[in-house]
């Protein structure tokens, strides 16, 4: 059974830190491309950060969360991990992993064929 099972997120204030995780099942996770979304209300899923299979360490950042949100991946424990530091209430959405096969980590939602159940992160002011 495929799954990618995510935890981890909730209620924070402004400034606070929150930790995702998304752990993979069913799928040679060693080999795939990993993404992490977010989805605000009345909004389109966009990309936040993703982590190729083949690279040492994330690839891409969306440019609002540089230097405060960190991606990382554990190919022992097949997951991912997205470390939310200085939170900010336009941070808040609902969070999705993603993964996809290929020989880089898209950013495009659409190319992600596999995806976490998403987790609700608040930000309050």
């Amino acid at each position: 059974q495929i799954q990618l099972l995510q935890s981890g997120g909730g209620l924070v204030q402004a400034g606070g830190s929150l930790r995702l995780s998304c752990t993979a099942s069913g799928l040679p996770f060693n080999r795939l491309n990993m993404g992490w979304f977010r989805q605000a209300p009345g909004k389109e899923r966009v990309i936040v950060a993703t982590f190729g299979w083949q690279s040492g360490g994330a690839t891409f950042y969306l440019d609002s969360v540089k230097d405060r949100f960190i991606m990382s991946r554990d190919n022992a424990k097949d997951t991912v991990n997205l470390e939310m530091n200085s939170l900010k209430p336009e941070d808040t959405a609902v969070y999705y992993c993603g993964a996809v096969f290929g020989v880089h980590a898209p950013i495009e939602p659409d190319e992600y064929g596999y995806w976490g159940q998403g987790t609700q992160v608040t930000v309050s002011s």
